[in-house]
């Protein structure tokens, strides 16, 4: 190997298991081709799914421009101002009342229909979740202007099917700030975002159509280290070294991934060690993100983070400081897989074949907040493809692909799908008692805010 190769990384791992999901996803869809979907859940799913379609596609013109509006002015996490004012104001056009700066976050957006004689004691509330903030640098590179698009279309295409069906129930648009790097959800959920909502359901647009798919949880720690400053060379000895202490930790991290899941992940910088060599360093400050597939492990491998940093302070004689989820953890996603069952069938009908958990492997995975909601109601959050599969999310490529004709044309397909779920959900007393079955034999609710602080 060439010296100039060394900053080159291998791409035979992911070489290898994107044939390996190509080869999965071929089998999907060939085992899609079966025979039409049957609709007849319940009287009137029908002519509800018609509706709701419908409805999705007259939208077009107004969710490829809100989506290409979003994509043009990007806006970082609390900041939202415009995203914010755009789908207020369309909302508000379609003769909503809008709250805005609801649940205590400023940047957020509530509006909702109920339907004549809604009655929370007899009917159910479903929530459609949209997200709108962009990432520092590279604008709109994890799609989140399609996830407003299809979060406003869905609201409203739901409530046009509502309308017609003479069904009760309540239908929820939720605008949810702060999801890259922060968990502007869990804050609303400390609002009072969920009160009174039975489901909760969004998408999130991606290489490959997906009904399930794995998220992680994250924690997020800083962590600093005193020790006692002291001349590095006339007196080290009366020194206590905290960049040997955050070293120490450093690596012990990187060796204790050899003892966790394929899956998890365990991260950090050392954002602050010193300033001169010839002082021994009084302070030093790592941040740092723990990760994990599941709840239980997530606290499991947290713990044993903080045992490394017990060890670390307690070797260089060292104090340590800690502060745990500057911003609330964000939880793993548990997928209902009951309600997904019928998300597959909408984008059966729409010509996509979303694929089940497993096609892409758990190991390429991130994190997201809307896996604190899935912790308290029964959710769904699908994937929608956009872009060609080697297209990778958080980069620039994948930012263009947010402002194409496949992003609009994801928008709408997803608009129609989690309008007819919502639609499902509030009709389908079996499907509704199913999914919550699902939930609590999973787990039941986990309460970020009551377990982990």
């Amino acid at each position: 190997m060439h010296s100039s190769d060394r900053t080159n990384p291998s791409t035979a791992f992911l070489d290898h298991a994107s044939a390996g999901i190509e080869a999965r996803m071929k089998e999907v869809q060939e085992a899609a081709t079966g025979g039409p979907v049957v609709l007849d859940a319940y009287p009137g799913q029908e002519a509800a799914w018609t509706t709701a379609s419908a409805s999705a596609e007259a939208l077009e013109p107004e969710l490829t421009a809100l989506l290409q509006n979003l994509h043009a002015h990007p806006e970082v996490a609390f900041e939202e101002v415009h995203a914010q004012r755009t789908i207020a104001e369309l909302l508000e056009a379609k003769g909503f009342a809008v709250e805005r700066g609801v649940h205590g976050v400023e940047t957020s957006l509530r509006t909702l229909y109920d339907a004549p004689g809604y009655d929370p004691a007899r009917h159910r509330t479903v929530a459609i979740l949209a997200e709108y903030d962009a990432l520092p640098g590279i604008g709109h590179a994890c799609g989140h202007n399609i996830i407003a698009a299809a979060g406003v279309g869905a609201f409203l295409s739901a409530v046009e099917a509502l309308r017609s069906s003479g069904m009760g129930g309540r239908i929820v648009f939720l605008g949810t700030p702060a999801e890259e790097g922060h968990s502007g959800k869990e804050y609303m959920i400390r609002g009072g975002m969920l009160d009174g909502i039975d489901v909760a359901i969004m998408i999130h647009p991606f290489g490959y159509d997906i009904s399930s798919h794995y998220w992680l949880g994250r924690r997020t720690l800083q962590a600093t280290f005193h020790g006692v400053a002291a001349h590095a060379s006339s007196q080290p000895f009366m020194g206590r070294n905290a960049l040997d202490a955050a070293t120490l930790a450093y690596q012990a991290m990187g060796l204790l991934r050899q003892q966790m899941a394929p899956s998890d992940r365990l991260h950090s910088v050392i954002t602050d060690g010193g300033h001169r060599p010839s002082v021994i360093p009084e302070t030093a400050s790592l941040d740092i993100y723990v990760r994990s597939l599941l709840t239980e492990s997530l606290v499991d491998l947290s713990a044993r983070v903080d045992n490394i940093l017990d060890g670390a302070a307690l070797m260089t004689g060292c104090t340590v400081e800690r502060q745990w989820d500057v911003h609330p953890t964000t939880l793993p996603i548990r997928n209902n897989e009951t309600l997904l069952g019928r998300w597959t069938h909408t984008q059966a009908l729409r010509g996509r074949t979303a694929a089940p958990a497993g096609v892409v492997p758990d190991s390429l995975a991130a994190s997201t907040d809307f896996g604190n909601v899935s912790q308290l109601v029964p959710g769904i959050h699908p994937m929608v493809k956009v872009s060609p599969p080697d297209v990778a999310l958080h980069t620039a490529a994948f930012a263009e692909w947010a402002g194409s004709p496949e992003a609009t044309r994801a928008a709408v397909d997803s608009s129609a799908g989690l309008a007819q779920v919502a639609m499902d959900v509030l009709g389908d007393d079996a499907l509704a008692a199913a999914a919550l079955a699902e939930f609590n034999a999973t787990g039941g609710k986990f309460s970020v805010a009551d377990q982990l602080g």
